[in-house]
């Protein structure tokens, strides 16, 4: 009976063992299952979080040149300082090991405020400050700080400063492209990044940092720019502009067989050095691509290259100037001269820019048939260069035309363009009617390759047009409004422009602000070499396109032609103007 019961109990003990063994380990089984599944993710975070960063490697950013090697931008290896927060350390005792560094740094408060409250909610990674000087890298590796590190960055450096500074453009503290050719072609300069691993010891100090994968460095860029013609169209550029007190000032020198960009000067401008508002801001505005203006007389090209090509007007044919005005048909409004004329031909027409004349020509001509040839021109859309920002300029529909339309499209007014779509018109001319696009990058494929589209000249005028034109246009600076444009022994073709500005106010054009403008093809033994436009905002004083934009141009191409060693192809004394009427527009 005794042993029944004493086997019964010992019985029911083995049981009960059993069951908390059993539980034992069950609950080690789940508590594995939750440490080895459930929560490995999570921990394993935890645990790398506390012992390694994973760091990406910024590749080099690719250098820019110009078309002579010449260095515009260059990244330089420099240092940038990080904390690394510890998830086992309260964040005052932090807070408190690098308020030092800070103040030694001089980081505004407001920007100490937020590295607070990232050390708060314990991030593995914090910048302290970025791109520092040498001098304080090595002061902050003497210092020797817990959870401190350095990074090896690099920083844009523009070696020519101003120079060229709206199209070569400016980088974000990344280095990525704001503006400029730096924006444009960023997939190009950047290159793709890599990555790499820093190991810590239990209290957070690096000892060991291995190079994942190495980044890939990106494509080096020669620009069609050429930084001595560049320098001399902008110092010519600054000079005129301080002369006339004007507001603003652009030009633009191309090749007009390639389409190359060989200098694009703006005024006012910055330093892409510099992290002023005021310099972001002059980079920024590229006036020759953006600014819209009036085209004023440099358009009349337009009006007569639809005349020529639609044989509207016969060369032979004279009209009447004599009153100094005309009569809008269907209005009472009057178009004027800027000087009264008696009888012109058609070529002298455009040869003094009379806007008489040229508003008869235009109604003989008809609405449709300028409409057509403007958009011909591509006047109201991007000239397609390879900088960001480009407007397209406004121009209207034929359908949307009033009475006055006719009329002001033939003298340059009721439509806004560009420097670089007038500069893109008188290419047509230089190339025998042909468009090629204009473009800053020397490498054709990679234009291409941007662009999607291939470099192909594109038929605008018939070439007999585009030789009359050009005849007319060299007799313009011959014997017309571009006398202060010429240059003894050389060919030069070109038109004066005198625009008035818009007033938003008022609701018309003003007669006391106006925009000085000239464009121009310079010939070597009878090939087109240059051209230029140029456009002067606001001049006080003298403000006619003879008076201020066409002496500009032929300061600018007379240093231009002497410095590429083109030289005259005759000796030609130099012009006297002094009883004759000077011609002005």
């Amino acid at each position: 009976m005794i042993n029944l019961e004493a086997r019964d109990k010992i019985k029911k003990r083995a049981i009960f063992t059993c069951i908390i063994f059993f539980s034992w380990v069950v609950i080690i089984f789940l508590r594995l299952i939750q440490l080895q599944i459930i929560d490995h993710p999570r921990l394993k975070a935890k645990v790398i979080a506390q012992n390694e960063d994973i760091i990406l490697l910024n590749p080099t950013r690719a250098s820019i040149y110009d078309r002579q090697g010449t260095l515009l931008a260059q990244s330089l290896p420099v240092y940038s300082v990080f904390y690394s927060a510890f998830s086992n350390e309260p964040w005052d005792s932090q807070w408190g090991r690098i308020q030092p560094l800070l103040t030694h740094l001089d980081i505004p408060s407001t920007k100490a405020e937020k590295i607070k409250e990232r050390i708060k909610k314990k991030k593995s990674f914090i910048w302290i400050k970025r791109k520092i000087s040498q001098e304080e890298a090595e002061q902050i590796k003497n210092m020797d700080l817990k959870g401190i590190f350095l990074k090896k960055e690099t920083k844009r450096f523009y070696p020519l400063g101003k120079l060229a500074a709206q199209v070569i453009g400016k980088v974000d503290i990344d280095e990525k492209g704001l503006m400029g050719v730096e924006y444009k072609y960023n997939s190009f300069l950047a290159g793709q990044p890599g990555k790499s691993i820093i190991l810590k010891d239990a209290i957070g100090r690096k000892y060991q940092e291995e190079i994942l994968h190495y980044p890939t460095p990106g494509q080096n860029i020669y620009l069609t720019l050429d930084s001595v013609i560049q320098y001399l169209a902008e110092r010519e550029l600054s000079k005129t502009i301080e002369e006339f007190q004007a507001k603003w000032g652009t030009v633009i020198i191309s090749y007009p067989p390639s389409g190359e960009i060989l200098a694009m000067a703006n005024f006012p401008t910055g330093d892409p050095n510099s992290a002023s508002v005021e310099a972001l801001r002059n980079i920024q505005w590229n006036a020759a691509i953006q600014q819209i203006i009036s085209p004023g007389s440099t358009f009349k090209i337009i009006t007569y290259a639809a005349a020529l090509e639609n044989h509207s007007v016969a060369e032979t044919e004279n009209f009447d100037c004599h009153q100094g005005y005309i009569q809008i048909e269907g209005t009472s409004h009057r178009v004027r001269d800027h000087h009264r004329f008696d009888v012109l031909s058609f070529p002298e027409i455009l040869i003094h820019s009379s806007n008489v004349g040229t508003v008869q020509v235009a109604y003989r001509l008809g609405a449709a048939n300028l409409c057509r040839m403007i958009q011909q021109f591509k006047f109201g859309e991007k000239t397609g260069i390879d900088l960001p920002g480009e407007e397209k300029g406004i121009f209207r529909p034929l359908e949307k035309w009033s009475k006055t339309s006719l009329p002001s499209l033939a003298i340059g007014y009721e439509i806004g363009v560009t420097p670089i779509q007038i500069l893109q018109a008188i290419n047509i001319v230089a190339n025998k009617g042909h468009l090629i696009p204009l473009r800053v990058a020397k490498d054709k494929q990679l234009y291409e390759k941007l662009s999607g589209d291939k470099i192909s000249p594109q038929r605008i005028l018939s070439p007999a047009t585009a030789s009359t034109l050009l005849r007319y246009l060299i007799r313009v600076v011959k014997e017309g409004t571009g006398l202060t444009a010429r240059l003894p022994g050389y060919l030069i073709a070109g038109k004066t422009g005198t625009a008035q500005k818009y007033d938003p106010e008022l609701g018309t054009y003003t007669s006391s602000a106006h925009q000085s403008l000239f464009t121009g093809i310079i010939f070597h033994r009878s090939q087109p070499t240059l051209s230029m436009v140029v456009v002067i905002d606001e001049p006080q004083g003298l403000y006619y396109g003879s008076q201020v934009a066409a002496p500009l141009f032929r300061r600018i191409a007379e240093q231009v032609l002497r410095y590429l060693e083109i030289p005259p192809e005759k000796q030609q004394p130099s012009l006297v103007i002094t009883a004759q009427q000077r011609r002005v527009d």
